[in-house]
Parts: structure tokens; C-alpha cells; sequence
């Protein structure tokens, strides 16, 4: 009898010691995260691919399920975020400003990640931000100093007088910038004249209008601009109308210099405060939104060359 109770005791005892092995070495949470991007383009592909790298990173890639949506549209938006929060995923990142959106309108609960963001005071209609949101949401910012690109177009063409800039009607942050660098355009005694299209199929008309009334262009960071380059570039080069950008995908599509940020990065940064967020309990609200940790002046070799223009020495060409 003795015998069967050490051995019950050792088989208990063992039960215990699997157990609690188990909780330590398999326990590792599962985290499930819905990627909804707006639409494909290097930029925003950029800053997803920036995300996931973070993502697997800080939480290792086994305990993370990560499933990546792009819309192509924004009403898309709206379908892929209610699938995410029906599905009750950990956490949602909204990769542009449509996205965020429809993220906030499908979720109060579900922390949200965004990036690609422009300004959140606008994306979320909220005056005078403070830099945190106070809700479920934060994130990474892709705005490069606007008085800066201001002064790029001084810097290179000179003899300014006039800019059109090219933006899409649909998308709030890029109407904040096209208003944020006419007034910094004002300041160097350039005017600037906005010209608005809804889609890339009425985007032609627009540029041709744009190019007959400008010295110059210039393209803010716009999504459906920065997916409707070769239109931009098809009307602006024949021209020989320099086209300035607002990061480095529009310009290598169709602009000649650029003061950009490395999409990567934001994407990374957005990736890491998910992972506080997710193991260490971070609460999105009380997170300040971060920005690119550097600007850097990229130049198009093969359009400036085209162009005639050269560039100052500080200028690095795109790809090198």
C-alpha cells in the first residue's frame, strides 16, 4: 500500500510539473491583427511590410496570425474592418486614412494602429489635437515638413511664379496639405492654385488644365495620385513642366525632387506600438502619434536629366 501511494504521489507530482510546463513554454498568447490597406502602391506597401517586420519582431512571428486586406477603393474599407471585428480580431492596423476611418466607425473597443496618416486632427475631424487621441486609436504620421518642399521648389526652380497642385477630392489629408503649402508658398511669394480630380479617370483633363495655367507642379502625398503616376508623368514630361512630390513613390513615378520619409519606418514604429500595446497593455489612447525620425531629398535622375535640371549635392538619386 505504501508503494502505491509514492507512486501516486510521483504520478501526481509529475502531472503537476507537466502542467506547469506547459503554462510556461506553450502558454505564449496567440495574437490574431487585420491589416486593412487602402490600396497597393510602394508606399503604403512600404509601411504594411514595415508593420509586419515590427509585428514578428517584438512578439515572435509564431504567436502572431497577422491577415493583410487591401481594399483597392475606400468604400472597401468599411467590408474588411466589420469582417475584422465580427472575426473580434487583437487589434486592427489602418494603413491610410480611409482606412482609419472606417476602422473607428466599425470599432470603439478593437485598438486600432494606423500609419500613413497625414494629419489625425483631420482624419478624425478633431480640432486643435493634442497629439494623442484619448480613444482607441494612434499611430505613425507620414507628414515631411511642408515649408521645407516650399522651399525645394524655390531651391530648384527659382524662377517660380506660379504652382498647381494636383490632389484628390476624396482624400482629407490631402487637401490639409495642399492649404498647409500654399500658405508656405505665399510666405516666398509664389501663388498656388489647387486642382481637384475624384479618380484617376478624370485625372488627365486635370493635369493638362493644371500645366497650362503653372510654371510648376506639385503633387502632395495623395494615395490615388501616388497610383495614377504614369498619368501625371505622361502629360507633365512631354511638357518639360517639373513635377515636385510629397514622398519618394510619386516622385519616382513622375516627379523630379522630393523631401520624403522612409515608409518603412513609419510602418515599423506603428508596429512596435502594437506590440505595447498587445503584451504590455499599453492603452492606444494615452500614446502619442509618432512621426519619421528623418527627411531625406531624393531627386529622379532620369527625369532631371531629361529636364536639364540639376539638383544640389545634398540631393540623393532614388534607387542608389
Amino acid at each position: 500500500m505504501k508503494n502505491v501511494k509514492r507512486l501516486s504521489a510521483f504520478v501526481l507530482a509529475a502531472v503537476f510539473i507537466c502542467m506547469a510546463f506547459t503554462s510556461c513554454s506553450g502558454g505564449a498568447k496567440k495574437y490574431t491583427i487585420g491589416i486593412c490597406q487602402l490600396m497597393k502602391h510602394d508606399a503604403l506597401d512600404a509601411a504594411t511590410q514595415g508593420f509586419i517586420d515590427a509585428v514578428n519582431q517584438e512578439l515572435g512571428e509564431e504567436n502572431v496570425d497577422i491577415d493583410t486586406q487591401i481594399a483597392g477603393e475606400a468604400p472597401v474599407c468599411t467590408t474588411i474592418v466589420n469582417t475584422f471585428v465580427s472575426r473580434k480580431v487583437d487589434l486592427i492596423m489602418a494603413n491610410a486614412t480611409d482606412a482609419l476611418q472606417s476602422a473607428m466607425q466599425a470599432t470603439k473597443d478593437i485598438p486600432i494602429v494606423a500609419t500613413s496618416i497625414t494629419s489625425y486632427g483631420v482624419a478624425m475631424d478633431v480640432e486643435d489635437f493634442s497629439g494623442k487621441t484619448g480613444i482607441n486609436v494612434t499611430g505613425t504620421s507620414d507628414l515631411a515638413p511642408l515649408d521645407q518642399q516650399a522651399a525645394m521648389i524655390k531651391e530648384i526652380c527659382p524662377d517660380t511664379k506660379t504652382v498647381g497642385i494636383i490632389y484628390c477630392s476624396s482624400e482629407a489629408n490631402s487637401l490639409y496639405q495642399v492649404q498647409e503649402i500654399t500658405k508656405e508658398l505665399k510666405e516666398l511669394g509664389i501663388t498656388a492654385s489647387p486642382y481637384s480630380f475624384s479618380d484617376a479617370a478624370d485625372l488627365r483633363p486635370v493635369v493638362e488644365k493644371a500645366i497650362s495655367d503653372n510654371d510648376v507642379l506639385y503633387v502632395p502625398t495623395d494615395n490615388t495620385a501616388a497610383n495614377s503616376t504614369g498619368i501625371i508623368d505622361g502629360v507633365a514630361r512631354p511638357k518639360k513642366v517639373p513635377v515636385f512630390s510629397g514622398e519618394e513613390g510619386i516622385c519616382k513615378g513622375c516627379g523630379i525632387v522630393t523631401l520624403t520619409i522612409k515608409y518603412y519606418d513609419i510602418g515599423f514604429q506603428a508596429g512596435k506600438m502594437a506590440a505595447e500595446i498587445l503584451r504590455d497593455g499599453k492603452n492606444p489612447g494615452d500614446m502619442e502619434i509618432a512621426f519619421a525620425p528623418q527627411f531625406t531629398k531624393e531627386y529622379n535622375k532620369e527625369i532631371c536629366e531629361e529636364l536639364g535640371i540639376t539638383v544640389p549635392s545634398d540631393y540623393v538619386a532614388i534607387g542608389d
